[in-house]
């Protein structure tokens, strides 16, 4: 997508999308705001696949171990990638395809409760061999280390450390500037291109807080479409044919999406993608580009009851 031409109507950071049906197109004035439009997905993960995958990642002990939650942003980027309407947004009443494909998430320089808290965005190269998991677990290293080790602080912190000295008429005035510029795709390029809510996907950890949680609430600034949430890893009954079961680590995603960017069967056929990548994560170290089977057959009235999310 990088490499076409920009044409009338394009962003910045985004091409128009023109092949809307006049439904998608009229919605955005009918429900403009993304905080009316939340539509909540659950998934209980099953991680049996997960772990094993990441003992055999770490068999040779590196200095940066894997982890879950490495996996999991590598499964849901090789679905945006995969399922690209994942990747719209709207802003100013229209559809947009985002250029790029990145993640946003806080970064805590400690665990305690009065720690500085890191903004990060990590951007993926969706046209290079290297695979969504090596280049996250690559980049997310970097990352750390720059805000932990070195302290490194995020430039839209930095941002905000000014307004926040400014008295509160003049933070009005040029927030309320900011929204136009927004509104339009107008805002600096030395803003948004470090504000998290400009992402792909912004997703946050709880699991490793110790904390369990299923939902967060999108925003109307800015262009994220998706919102994931991570839990804590529990152990949980999975139950056989014969009535016996056997308990499982697993954990809940709770994801939050804009519904106007796509239908509920494009959503589902998403978390199926998402699901099997999770239940084989081999698949991640294949590059962006290697296609994945997740599709099931419908019958008519299955098709019919998606359709209507029922």
């Amino acid at each position: 997508m990088n490499g076409k031409q920009r044409r009338r109507g394009d962003r910045r950071d985004a091409k128009l999308a023109r092949d809307l049906d006049s439904m998608h197109v009229f919605m955005p004035f009918l429900l403009p705001r993304r905080t009316d439009n939340e539509a909540v997905m659950n998934e209980v993960i099953d991680l049996t696949s997960v772990i094993d995958y990441i003992d055999r990642k770490n068999a040779a002990n590196p200095n940066y171990k894997y982890t879950i939650f490495q996996v999991i942003c590598a499964a849901l980027a090789k679905t945006v990638y995969l399922r690209p309407k994942m990747n719209r947004f709207i802003s100013g009443h229209r559809t947009y395809d985002r250029n790029d494909l990145s993640f946003s998430f806080v970064v805590k320089k400690k665990f305690v409760d009065d720690a500085q808290e890191s903004l990060a965005i990590l951007k993926f190269d969706q046209d290079s061999d290297i695979s969504p998991i090596q280049q996250f677990h690559d980049k997310l290293r970097n990352i750390v280390y720059s805000v932990r080790v070195y302290e490194k602080q995020d430039s839209t912190t930095d941002i905000m450390d000014v307004f926040k000295k400014l008295p509160r008429w003049c933070t009005r005035i040029i927030v309320g500037g900011l929204k136009i510029l927004d509104y339009y795709g107008k805002v600096p390029a030395s803003l948004s291109k470090s504000d998290p809510y400009n992402s792909t996907v912004f997703i946050t950890n709880l699991g490793s807080i110790k904390m369990s949680a299923n939902y967060h609430h999108l925003v109307n600034w800015g262009t994220n479409s998706f919102f994931v949430v991570v839990g804590e890893k529990y152990r949980r009954p999975y139950f056989k044919e014969d009535g016996s079961f056997e308990l499982r680590d697993a954990l809940e995603l709770g994801m939050t999406v804009d519904e106007r960017i796509a239908d509920g069967l494009y959503f589902a056929g998403s978390v199926r993608l998402l699901r099997r990548l999770l239940n084989e994560p081999e698949l991640l170290e294949l590059p962006f580009s290697a296609p994945v089977d997740y599709e099931i057959k419908l019958s008519t009235h299955e098709y019919s009851k998606a359709v209507q999310g029922r």
